[in-house]
């Protein structure tokens, strides 16, 4: 029997700050890093395309305190050079582990990393490299989850991974409610009558308008990625 193919060649997996902060209080965890990196090179050693977009709370959490009061398109500038430094960390370690990486990032800063522009960014993924956005849209007021849906629709990624703490979403708080179950799917519009808070309501509009599926699940879990990305019943798949 031929070995299982994976069943998305194109994938935009949008990570948060706080994924990489392991069990510390705020920052980059070496071990944590590294192990999503490991995860994230399986995937490609597959042939499988893979950009990412990562917050910056793990980073931004540190001065949030200090931005209380603070002029709000202000606050987020802030939160996005946080993701360029998550960034900058990620393709670091990417690299250091035999993978080719590329951050491109949505505000000017061309003594750091690179401008996005979109012809490019295919080109590195036709070309193999796993392509970082950094500064979410370079835009306030818009969050890095709007950034992951509209850089996923950008590049025809075929599903945002939503990478989170939990292997998927619930009908109640799993850690509340001993009676609370995964949901294997889920519509657009169930998970939207239920209020169910997976991506912010304008990520998760052009998530729905463009078609773009979206699978939540745990990056905690080992080997997730991987069975993810080869459609198996892992974490929960919101679609049309």
């Amino acid at each position: 029997m031929p070995p299982a193919r994976p069943a998305y060649s194109r994938l935009l997996l949008k990570l948060s700050g706080e994924a990489l902060m392991g069990d510390d209080a705020f920052g980059i965890n070496r071990d944590t890093i590294v192990r999503i990196v490991g995860e994230v090179a399986e995937v490609t050693r597959m042939g499988v395309q893979v950009a990412v977009v990562i917050g910056g709370g793990n980073i931004f959490r540190g001065v949030a305190g200090g931005s209380v009061g603070m002029d709000r398109a202000t606050a987020d500038y802030m939160g996005m050079l946080a993701t360029v430094m998550n960034s900058l960390a990620l393709g670091d370690t990417m690299n250091k582990a035999g993978l080719t990486a590329r951050v491109m990032s949505a505000i000017g800063i061309e003594q750091v990393v690179e401008p996005y522009v979109r012809p490019k960014a295919l080109q590195y993924l036709e070309e193999g490299k796993v392509v970082i956005f950094a500064a979410g849209t370079g835009n306030p007021f818009f969050t890095t989850d709007t950034a992951a849906a509209l850089r996923g629709a950008e590049i025809g990624a075929e599903i945002v991974l939503k990478a989170t703490k939990v292997d998927g979403v619930y009908s109640a708080d799993p850690k509340k409610d001993p009676h609370a179950t995964r949901y294997s799917h889920l519509t657009f519009d169930e998970a939207m009558r239920n209020n169910l808070g997976i991506m912010d309501a304008a990520a998760f509009a052009l998530c729905r308008d463009q078609n773009l599926p979206i699978k939540v699940f745990s990056i905690f879990k080992v080997g997730a990625l991987k069975r993810v990305v080869m459609g198996e019943d892992e974490g929960t798949l919101v679609h049309l």
